[in-house]
């Protein structure tokens, strides 16, 4: 039924009228989209149709005063004020001037300032020059200048990585690409507690906010800065394409020139509006399948903002008639439109602080729906391993939108393998939050092409270029993506047992037991044992299973035994959530997923140390990181048993 009522036309339509001009948060446009949007889901008839409202932070350009980018002689006169678009900017960038010498640090990913630091060339008291990608976001690559000692930030678009040839539908050399520069979400004066209009709590600022100012550049403008570059020629890698520049790190101009970065904007309180609607369900209606998407954008945003909130609609109105036809699902239904996610899903994160102590009994998953079609060939899947099962089972039972006549798992079979289809879930992704932050399974699809979509983050995403990428197919590839999240959807909906892969999370930390493993003798010998996590492990992977089994040989329709083997599932993710770090410092608290010492990444990460570089290895840090971690995953083992007279301490220190 779901296949027949989902309509490509409708797609296509929202999109052109989404992106019909930029809708920035707080704007006449943005504000009378949402309009528009509250009407739709109420012309649907569905159960529940809502708005909340709520005042957050963003920073915008000071129209009084522009940013600019200057190029200085050796006594600081002004020798040349490269072009910047006024428009152009990173939300949250630190304001202010700085003035230095120039250095190359490729994509700026932490392997880019190691190999810096390796070859003598310094980022300190120096702007930083790095290209967008390398799978590094904005708010990233400053961080990690910032830590660097960098006092300021020139972010550019390299032919190499986005197309720069109009002619072949690509950027021309006179366009930045923007994107905010937090490294968190929501608003970055209330970390950690939701910003709604009764809180009267003084502004905290972030730990994510940069103190260095950051722009985005051009391509030409960057060629122009490059070109006068003199110090060590960079590795064969790091080399772009842009027109006449050889590849130097610097941190010298020629002639003793300098560049200064001036950022000049404003913060200010602005009323946002997250749309709501909602389907009951018949035997659990208080457990929720969320879908949602990014209705706002600083461009035109066909991808940005476009798609996704079309994909949305359509699957709302779809389901809205199922249930007229008599589909009556077991779960509710919760379809969402954000407000302010160009500012680091803002709207999302904030409803997420508000409901975070009721979350993880009442969200079954997330999906988001941004920027789901850049492209109409390669899928991917930016999700919870607790998902992975379900998309399986989905990708076998939907067409290629470009490959007719096979399915995506087939397909993807044929191109490599679908375990391609799997990836982690990243810091600037509409699903990032609900997982890392809320310990809510979550996932962003995505159909994209080999060839980079170049237009996100500038001002020319608009429908017409995305129809050009796609041949016209917008609405067929749409209405497929929205097909493969409603196989998905139905099973949530529908199934007696949530089809969530528990013992998932086991792999993971049987992998960092192997690097662990490997290191066992030398941590003893600094009085390190790895034996508590190997048991904190074994514990979790047992409790798995013996969960899993459990439900196998239960009579899964009864519902006091189905509820209660599901209200056991949909607290996985959440008890990966580490208790013992602030939410307000580290609100990405997932030791997965997460962001901060407590995670397994920071772990690994200072393990490797103890080979590559054992003087910087820190015994004490590692202690705590260990223990952090262990703490984790041993209260998700105890959590997954349930009674505590099924939780058996093997630590017992004494006998009666």
């Amino acid at each position: 039924m779901m296949r027949r009522l989902l309509k490509d036309e409708d797609i296509h339509k929202t999109v052109s009228r989404v992106s019909v001009a930029p809708h920035p948060p707080g704007s006449s446009e943005g504000t009378l989209l949402a309009s528009e949007i509250l009407k739709r889901f109420q012309q649907m008839e569905m159960d529940h149709t809502w708005t909340e409202s709520l005042y957050a932070t963003l920073q915008f350009p000071d129209r009084s005063h522009s940013s600019s980018l200057q190029l200085l002689d050796s006594s600081g006169l002004v020798l040349e004020l490269l072009p910047l678009n006024p428009l152009d900017y990173c939300p949250y960038s630190a304001t202010g001037n700085f003035t230095g010498g120039l250095v190359y640090a490729n994509y700026g990913r932490p392997e880019d300032f190691a190999w810096l630091r390796s070859v003598g060339v310094s980022a300190a008291g120096r702007v930083v020059v790095m290209r967008v990608g390398g799978g590094v976001s904005f708010a990233e690559k400053v961080w990690l200048a910032e830590r660097n000692g960098a006092g300021g930030v020139l972010i550019y678009p390299d032919p190499a990585d986005l197309p720069q040839d109009p002619r072949r539908l690509g950027l021309n050399s006179q366009t930045a690409v923007s994107e905010h520069v937090h490294l968190g979400s929501g608003d970055p004066f209330t970390p950690g507690f939701p910003s709604l209009n009764h809180t009267k709590f003084p502004p905290i600022p972030s730990s994510g906010l940069p103190l260095i100012p950051a722009l985005p550049i051009t391509a030409a403008v960057a060629a122009r800065l490059l070109s006068q570059l003199v110090g060590p020629s960079c590795p064969p890698s790091w080399r772009g394409r842009l027109p006449y520049v050889g590849c130097v790190l610097g941190p010298d101009f020629s002639s003793g020139r300098r560049v200064r970065v001036s950022v000049h904007g404003v913060m200010r309180p602005v009323l946002l509006n997250n749309i709501f609607s909602s389907l009951e369900g018949r035997v659990e209606p208080d457990q929720y399948i969320i879908l949602g998407a990014q209705r706002d954008s600083l461009g035109p945003g066909a991808v940005k903002s476009g798609v996704g909130t079309a994909i949305l609609l359509e699957m709302a109105r779809t389901f809205s008639a199922m249930t007229k036809k008599g589909f009556s699902p077991r779960r509710s239904l919760l379809f969402v439109s954000w407000d302010a996610g160009d500012f680091g899903s803002v709207g999302a994160t904030e409803w997420l602080e508000g409901y975070l102590s009721m979350l993880h009994l009442k969200a079954v998953a997330y999906f988001s729906l941004d920027q789901a079609v850049m492209g109409d060939d390669v899928l991917s899947a930016y999700t919870s391993p607790l998902l992975v099962d379900l998309l399986d089972a989905a990708i076998r039972q939907v067409e290629h939108p470009k490959h007719g006549g096979q399915s995506i798992y087939s397909h993807a079979e044929r191109e490599g393998g679908s375990w391609r289809i799997m990836k982690p879930l990243f810091l600037n992704s509409g699903a990032y939050s609900f997982t890392a932050f809320a310990g809510v399974p979550a996932m962003e699809l995505r159909f994209s092409e080999d060839r980079a979509y170049p237009f996100v983050n500038t001002p020319l995403d608009n429908v017409s270029r995305l129809q050009e990428v796609l041949g016209g197919r917008l609405g067929v590839t749409g209405r497929m993506l929205g097909e493969l999240v409603g196989e998905m959807v139905l099973r949530l909906a529908h199934d007696h047992i949530l089809p969530l892969h528990i013992t998932s999370y086991a792999q993971a930390v049987l992998q960092f037991s192997a690097q662990l493993n490997k290191h066992s003798a030398e941590l003893q010998s600094r009085g390190v044992s790895p034996q508590w996590l190997f048991s904190a492990r074994g514990d979790y992977s047992r409790a798995a299973e013996t969960l899993q089994r459990a439900i196998d040989y239960s009579d899964l329709h009864d519902p006091t035994t189905a509820r209660f083997y599901n209200t056991r599932i949909m607290k996985v993710e959440y008890h990966f959530l580490s208790q013992y770090v602030s939410t307000m410092e580290t609100p990405f608290r997932h030791v997965i997923h997460g962001r901060g010492n407590h995670t397994l990444s920071a772990l690994t990460e200072h393990l490797t140390l103890l080979t590559s570089d054992p003087g910087r290895f820190d015994e004490n840090r590692f202690r705590r990181q260990l223990a952090l971690f262990t703490w984790t995953l041993q209260g998700a083992a105890n959590a997954l048993k349930g009674n505590v007279w099924t939780i058996h301490n093997s630590n017992n220190y004494a006998q009666p």
